[in-house]
């Protein structure tokens, strides 16, 4: 038995150094082709089953010849005949290449001229081996795509976490444990859009290009639209454009698209990403509670087919109810430190200035409570709800009736990470200009996440907005959680990286 005869070269997928020859050497085998006539790149190919199919189908199928297609990511050559494995997207399937059936021509092709990491495209009839594995007998063979280039480690599988991240089809193709979690992130959107939509729900979509941005605390990118001859923004949030349809008339509506803000990038932040928002008229953030302590439980079963969750040794159960727990609360029980026994900025950064958080002098009241609740958010692993929050961290929430230092909002947390913010919708007119107006200060003062004022947003509002409970849920971070990554960049297909240079 002799393996591939292509020769082995210490590459990675990112350090082309020592492929070049490789490359080289399918290139010479691309032209070898063309001369003799075959076309390396053909427009389509009659497939009758996916590997899984073949697999699946082995008793029904013996004797009757069918074609399957996909990458060979593995051969060995044994004299006049060969075993190969060829994978698609559904998995991969061997198969069996004999010079006596396909001759001897069609089978010095495959041996001297096509690759590990060449697409083919096979007909024949399937049997089981000896040592019991399913494998397809070659009939006919076909080039579909010649690949130029080697898989990267030796086409044993793609290890090199930055490579996974630069170039994903490689991580794809050598790894199916990456393959599983992208489908898994198709699975659980789709279970969101079913539980919404059965719950009468309207997807919408809003504009990603804003002349004002909101809806979040944030930094923008900016672009410039030319027709219009000023400068324009990436959207923050859907926020603002959603409760425009509520004063509109909708009742229900959602939206998941993508959203971009200009910050840093670790293992919680990517610049883009994809976020769910819902809003409810007539309804409150105790309304919107329930149904995500309903929703996620039941996305997780859809997708995962579990709600328990093992991590780090520890059992996350998802059922409801969740535990409720007010941010005042849970930042002394985790910090030490009770905000509301200091009222005002001076005292509170006084108080937490030594405790090594990324603040300034200059830092807002909210800003110092927001780094205390980023600070000790890791210990809360069982699924929790932070309720009520001070009124300068929640500039479009509500105020609670009876305490109006605070607002009816919650931020749902589980397995260290925040999955959920949500809050009942300030609606006033009146009192979001005014806050909208403290928020201008605050970027006066140097805070370059506040708000602007948006006129326009606030002149939909005069026209009646009835009482509504809005949602957000960051996709990346909730799929991040339900599935044990460390990352926001596992999760990610192409996630946002520095430059290599």
């Amino acid at each position: 038995m002799t393996h591939d005869p292509e020769p082995v070269a210490q590459t990675t997928a990112l350090d082309p150094q020592g492929a070049d020859d490789l490359v080289e050497v399918r290139r010479g085998k691309l032209e070898r082709l063309r001369e003799a006539g075959v076309d390396p790149f053909p427009t389509r190919f009659d497939r009758t089953h996916t590997t899984a199919e073949a697999l699946a189908g082995l008793e029904s199928l013996v004797g009757q010849e069918i074609s399957v297609a996909g990458r060979m990511v593995s051969r060995r050559v044994m004299g006049r005949a060969s075993f190969a494995h060829i994978q698609d997207g559904e998995g991969r399937l061997q198969i069996y290449v004999k010079q006596d059936v396909v001759g001897p021509a069609a089978y010095s092709l495959f041996r001297e001229l096509v690759d590990t990491g060449d697409v083919l495209g096979v007909r024949g009839t399937l049997f089981r081996t000896r040592t019991g594995e399913t494998t397809l007998e070659v009939h006919g063979l076909e080039i579909l795509a010649k690949s130029l280039r080697p898989l990267p480690e030796k086409w044993h599988g793609l290890t090199d976490v930055e490579a996974r991240y630069r170039q994903r089809y490689l991580d794809l193709i050598s790894n199916a444990e990456s393959v599983e979690l992208f489908r898994v992130r198709t699975h659980l959107i789709s279970a969101i859009r079913r539980f919404l939509d059965k719950r009468g729900f309207l997807e919408v979509e809003t504009p990603v290009l804003q002349s004002v941005y909101g809806g979040a605390t944030a930094r923008p990118f900016r672009t410039y639209y030319n027709a219009l001859e000023r400068d324009y923004y990436l959207r923050i949030a859907t926020e603002l454009y959603l409760k425009r349809l509520i004063v509109g008339g909708f009742e229900k509506v959602y939206e998941i698209g993508r959203v971009f803000r200009n910050e840093g990038v670790d293992v919680k932040h990517n610049p883009e990403f994809t976020l769910l928002e819902t809003y409810e008229a007539y309804a409150d953030y105790q309304d919107v509670m329930a149904m995500v302590e309903e929703m996620i439980p039941q996305v997780a079963e859809e997708s995962l087919g579990t709600r328990v969750l093992e991590r780090d040794g520890l059992r996350i159960d998802l059922a409801p109810p969740w535990r409720r727990m007010t941010l005042r609360d849970a930042v002394r029980e985790h910090t030490g430190v009770d905000f509301e026994e200091h009222p005002d900025q001076a005292s509170l950064y006084r108080r937490v200035k030594d405790l090594g958080l990324p603040i300034a002098p200059t830092s807002p009241r909210g800003k110092l409570i927001d780094e205390l609740l980023s600070s000790m958010e890791r210990h809360l692993v069982q699924p929790t709800f932070l309720v009520d929050y001070p009124v300068e961290l929640s500039p479009l929430a509500k105020r609670k009736p009876d305490n109006p230092h605070l607002v009816e909002r919650f931020e749902a947390f589980a397995g260290g990470v925040e999955i959920a913010n949500a809050f009942s919708e300030l609606n006033d007119p009146e009192e979001q200009r005014a806050r909208f107006l403290e928020q201008a200060a605050n970027r006066a003062a140097g805070d370059e996440e506040a708000h602007q004022l948006d006129d326009d947003f606030v002149l939909a509002l005069e026209h009646g907005m009835p009482p509504t409970g809005g949602l957000g849920i960051g996709i990346d971070r909730l799929l991040m959680f339900l599935t044990g990554r460390r990352s926001l960049r596992e999760v990610i297909l192409f996630p946002q990286l520095r430059s290599r240079e």
